[in-house]
Order: structure tokens, then sequence, then C-alpha cells
């Protein structure tokens, strides 16, 4: 089907810019972007459908590039008991933390995790997400790694939306490998990967390489295993100390590198050089109130791309709504509202490997995009929670919440 899209203004995200184009008009055919551009220079188009965006702003739909949105359980217990002053190794020895999430996600039913991680990925579709990427990493072992990586490839097939699965087995070390990690690590290399690469379920592999999960030798393991299936890396990296994680992925060609609020201006180095996109997450940032703020001077001055994402979680970052990271990287991390929004389209897709296809308005690529009826780009990281107004297009299509 052929679709005219007038009467708005296009903030086309083209190179990580607003590249704004006022009056504006986009023709879609086949779920692709056919013709964009001021409305005086279209030519006659013989369009099965025409539609008024009564002069919205339309922005390309937003990406979510770092989720973990399939999990059991729920832990705002353990949040209500930090806030009276049980400290996380207390609530450890009671069994909480990611253990409880491990043991409440085994124990769910495949269709249970996904009738949950449904419920927190609308949400997040209500705020115009068009493309996300899901995690797993609260199985860790293959039953229930692959149960998750099944409801996030459901999800895709059920709701009109674009998933990204993202295998995390190297998340946190299970109960069964306590004092093991190595014996762990041999254990996904050798069975877990390429099980689920075969089984068609795998689109990157991750990691936590953090002094309480992972060493970079062990995370190395692992990269190298997902070299030899031809899977593209990924790695949570610095954020609760500096082991030049992020410049490791960057020597595997990673898609990103995550957190990043202890990285060095090396490791940034290493990043521009590999292309690797830095994904900052504000919300487990303010989430843990912590103070130590990634280096954006560094990232800003060797030009590594910025993305920003919710890191949706039951323990750190249970956020619900891409639109308010926007306003948290601008408020804590300082950024602006265009690179913001940069961060949640262009520079986002590059972190799924999909910037040829997504994350802008260009001729050729997807026809995903939000029309808002706003009165700049600039309100989206402005406004604080809320519903903005909008219309929401998958693939050339407008979808209903």
């Amino acid at each position: 089907m052929t679709t005219l899209w007038q009467n708005c203004h296009v903030a086309t995200m083209a190179e990580g810019r607003y590249s704004a184009i006022e009056n504006a008009a986009i023709v879609t055919r086949d779920g692709l972007i056919e013709w964009l551009g001021p409305c005086a220079e279209l030519a006659t188009v013989e369009a099965e459908r025409t539609v008024d965006l009564g002069g919205a702003w339309v922005t390309p739909g937003l990406i979510d590039c770092h989720t973990h949105a399939v999990f059991g359980g729920n832990r705002s217990g353990e949040f209500e008991q930090r806030l009276q002053g049980v400290s996380y190794a207390e609530i450890a020895a009671q069994g909480g933390g990611i253990a409880s999430t491990v043991r409440a996600t085994r124990a769910a039913s495949e269709d249970e995790l996904f009738a949950s991680a449904r419920q927190r990925v609308q949400a997040l579709m209500r705020d115009g997400v068009t493309t996300i990427e899901i995690k797993s990493g609260y199985g860790l072992d293959l039953a229930n790694e692959r149960k998750m990586l099944r409801v996030a490839r459901r999800l895709a097939d059920e709701l009109p939306l674009a998933v990204r699965s993202t295998c995390l087995a190297a998340h946190a070390l299970p109960p069964e490998y306590a004092g093991r990690a190595d014996d762990y690590i041999a254990h996904i290399c050798d069975e877990m990967l390429p099980a689920l690469a075969a089984e068609g379920l795998v689109d990157a592999v991750d990691a936590f390489c953090e002094h309480l999960a992972f060493s970079p030798a062990q995370v190395e393991r692992l990269f190298i295993k997902a070299q030899e299936l031809g899977l593209p890396v990924k790695l949570h990296a610095e954020q609760l100390s500096s082991l030049h994680g992020s410049s490791l992925a960057a020597r595997y060609q990673a898609l990103s590198a995550d957190h990043l609020e202890f990285m060095t201006e090396e490791d940034a180095i290493a990043m521009a050089k590999a292309g690797t996109v830095a994904v900052l997450l504000p919300g487990a940032f303010y989430f843990l109130r912590e103070t130590q703020l990634p280096p954006m001077d560094a990232l800003r001055r060797h030009g590594v791309r910025i993305a920003l994402a919710s890191d949706l979680n039951p323990g750190t970052s249970p956020g619900l709504s891409l639109r308010l990271m926007l306003n948290m990287g601008c408020t804590c991390f300082r950024m602006t509202p265009e690179e913001a929004l940069a961060g949640v389209t262009l520079h986002a897709a590059t972190a799924l490997g999909l910037g040829d296809s997504h994350g802008s308005l260009e001729v050729g690529k997807v026809a995903d995009f939000v029309a808002w009826q706003i009165e700049r780009p600039a309100d989206l990281a402005y406004w604080l929670g809320g519903d903005l107004p909008k219309r929401v297009v998958r693939m050339g299509l407008e979808i209903t919440h």
C-alpha cells in the first residue's frame, strides 16, 4: 500500500541531528519510506491513502536498545527494604537480589513470563517505542534461558514491534555453579550458546563484566565463542568499577558497551575506533542514587555515538517509559535534547546492528515513525511522564494500543 502522510514537520534524525523539515510530507510504500521532503517539492503521488497529521512533529519510532523485560517475580519489597536502611548484603543474605529473580523466573511458565512481559513492553510501546532489545539472563541454565528467549520471539510475533533478542547467560553465577565461574563460562560456551543459536533464538551475545560478575578473561572466552557462531557481541561494562571491559568489547567490534560510569578516556578512544556505541542507562543511575557520571566530555571529544535505554529490569531500573529516560539523560548526564533523541533513534538502532534500516527517517528505511502533537522536538525530553498525544506508525501502518 502507498500512503501519503502530510501536514507535518519531520525531525529525520539523519546523522544523529534533528535535520528538521518543516511543512513536510512522507510517502510510504510496502513498509518502507519511498519519499520525504518539503511538501512543496512533492510531485503527484498516486496514493491509495492520504493521512493529514494535523501539524504534528514526526520522529523516527523510538528504540529501546537495552532491556531485561522478561522476568518473573517482583522486587518492590527490596526497594522498600533499602529505603528503610537494609543493606544490599543483608538483602542478599535473605535470598534477595538477582537470586530471587532467578528463582521466580525459573518457577514461571513460558505463558506466565509472556503475560507479564507483554504488559511491560506495551507500556513502552505507548511511549512511542517501535523497536526493542530484550535480554535473557535470569534463567542461567539452558532450559530457562531458552524459555526467556522464546518469550522474546513470541512478543515479536504477537505485537506490532521489532524485537532483537540477546543471550545474557553470563549475567550472574547460578547457585549450582557457586565458586566455579570458569566452569559456568565453559558450560555457556560449549553447550548453552551453541544450542540456543542453532534454534534461532539469539541475535547477539552479552555479558556482565564486573568484579561481582565475570572477569575480562572470562568474558573474552565468551566473545570468542560468539565470534565462532557468527553472533555480534555487547557488554555490560564499567558500571561499578574500571575493568576496561569497554576496551575489550571494542577489540571484538562489539555493537555496544553499556552503563560506562567508570570508563576511561582510553576506553572511549578504543570504542570510537571500533564504532562501538556507548549505551547510557540513566534509570539505573537514578534508581541506585549513583554519583559517578559517565565521561561525557571524553565520549563527545572522540566521537563515540551515545545511545540511551531504559534498562528495564526488576532490581535496578524498573522503568516503563523510554521518554522519561530522555529527560534523565538531559538532567543527570547533561545531554542536549537533540543528543537524547538521537540516543533513542539512530544511535540506538546502531547499537542493535539496525542502523542501515531503522533509527532515522530516510528513503529506503523502514517506515517506523511517531507523529507527536508537540511544539518542537525538545518537548519529548521536556515533559515528565504523561501520555503525549501521538500517532504511531509501524512499517507504514498506523497502530493502536
